[in-house]
Parts: structure tokens; C-alpha cells; sequence
């Protein structure tokens, strides 16, 4: 196979469709193409995820990651196989060109939607509340455990909880309140023990004057993090309520 130009697909014989394939890699691999899910092999699922996420890659890259555990030549064919059979298929999704491989450009990757939405709220240009959805996704391709996998699960977790906290920021600089809540208490939902997550849920109940709301919220947090930790929450934190009363911390009974 040349490395100047080639071109690849799924693995299955497909008729000419106007359609751009749809790559999911949340909550699981699937491969979408006119509403349908095509099937793939569990090499080149891992090729594909693998370019999704990281871009592009060498061959030889590609190769070494994909197949740690053999030697160079080994690693090299089974490259060469996966992308033979995925060549088979009539729908365009990996390009070659200069010995790197990439996907294809019409290839639309729910991943990059994601970070694409994150990125408009951290720059503050996302124009209403409607990232909250996109943001919700799952977790990223769930029971696969190699490194460059936990790698990108972990970069795409800390991108979604700051988002979170950013959109909840904005949305309460534009009042409103029942969206930022929404967004907030997402974050804490994924990361309990973040107390900048916490603090977004205080800052949107104090905006609204609901001052009983962010006592109850407060001390909720503060018995689980003493539970889970033993520590009380920063000073920062506990001086946006300078009026809290401290009640005592009792540990949870361990059944």
C-alpha cells in the first residue's frame, strides 16, 4: 500500500450515499451512516478511535500504539491489514499522505463536537444555554482500558466539568438561574468533592437571594467532605457564608 495517498473504510461493501459518516466514541464505538450502524472489527474500531482522538499520527506511531506487545514488523503488517479491510468498504473515513494518517475530513466525530462546544463557552461565545445537553455525554469508550484511552478519558473529563463551571458562570451573569443551576449541579453530579463545583451552586443560590438554599447546600458538602476526607471546606468557601452556623460533623456509620 503506498503511503502517498490511500484512503479507507469500513469493512463492509456499501452503496454510493451522500451521507457523512458519524463516529461515536462516547458510551461506546459506533459508526453511523445513513441512520444506520456499521459494523466494524475490533482493530479497526481501535484505529479509528485512535485517529479521532488524537488527530493525526504516523504509521509507525500508529503502529507502536495500537500493537505495544510485538515487535515492529508485526505491528507494521497488522496496520497494513486493518487498513486493507477497511478499504474494502465503499465509505471514505481514513486518509494517507506523507506516511500520516488521518481521518477523513467529512467525517464528523461527536468527540470533536464536544470540545468544539466547550471551547465556544470557555471563550464565552456560546450564545444560551443549549451546550448543556452537549455537554452530557458519557464516558468515553467505556471498558476500553489501553493508555492513550485513559489519557484522552480523563483530558475530556476536566474539559467538561470547566466548561460546566464556566457556562454556569455565564449563565448567572445573564440571570439566568434555573439554566446555571442545571449546569452546576451537573458538575457536581460527575465530580461530588469539587468545591469550585460546589461553589457555582452556592454563587447561583445567593444571586437569587435564596440564602436558606445555599445553607442546606453548603452543609450538605460540607458533611461529605469530611465524610469522604476529613477536612472541612476551604476558607474560601466558607466565607461566601460568613453567617453559616458551624453545626457539628458527625462521621457516617459504616454499615
Amino acid at each position: 500500500m503506498s503511503d502517498r495517498s490511500c484512503t479507507a473504510g469500513p469493512e463492509t461493501t456499501a452503496p454510493t450515499r451522500k451521507a457523512a459518516p458519524t463516529l461515536r466514541l462516547f458510551d461506546g464505538f459506533r459508526l453511523e451512516y445513513d441512520s444506520t450502524t456499521v459494523p466494524v472489527s475490533v482493530n479497526g474500531q481501535r484505529l479509528l478511535a485512535f485517529l479521532a482522538l488524537r488527530g493525526n499520527a504516523t504509521r509507525a506511531d500508529s503502529a507502536g500504539t495500537l500493537w505495544p506487545e510485538v515487535t515492529e514488523t508485526r505491528a507494521s503488517g497488522s496496520l497494513r491489514t486493518t487498513m486493507w479491510r477497511l478499504h474494502r468498504g465503499g465509505i471514505r473515513m481514513v486518509e494517507s499522505r506523507a506516511n500520516v494518517l488521518t481521518l477523513a475530513a467529512e467525517v464528523r466525530v461527536d468527540v470533536r463536537t464536544f470540545i468544539d462546544a466547550a471551547s465556544h463557552i470557555e471563550q464565552f461565545t456560546a450564545s444560551d444555554a443549549a451546550q448543556v445537553p452537549v455537554l452530557d455525554g458519557g464516558e468515553l469508550l467505556p471498558g476500553w482500558y489501553d493508555d492513550w484511552v485513559l489519557f484522552e478519558r480523563e483530558r475530556l473529563r476536566q474539559i467538561r466539568l470547566h466548561a460546566l463551571e464556566t457556562l454556569a458562570e455565564h449563565l448567572t451573569e445573564r440571570r439566568r438561574y434555573a439554566r446555571a443551576l442545571e449546569a452546576a449541579l451537573q458538575c457536581v453530579q460527575l465530580e461530588p468533592l469539587r468545591e469550585s463545583a460546589h461553589r457555582a451552586v452556592l454563587t447561583i443560590h445567593l444571586a437569587e437571594h435564596n440564602v436558606a438554599e445555599a445553607l442546606r447546600h453548603y452543609e450538605f458538602f460540607r458533611q461529605l467532605l469530611y465524610d469522604e476526607m476529613g477536612i472541612e471546606p476551604s476558607p474560601q468557601l466558607q466565607q461566601m457564608l460568613p453567617e453559616a452556623p458551624e453545626a457539628p460533623l458527625q462521621r457516617a456509620h459504616l454499615r
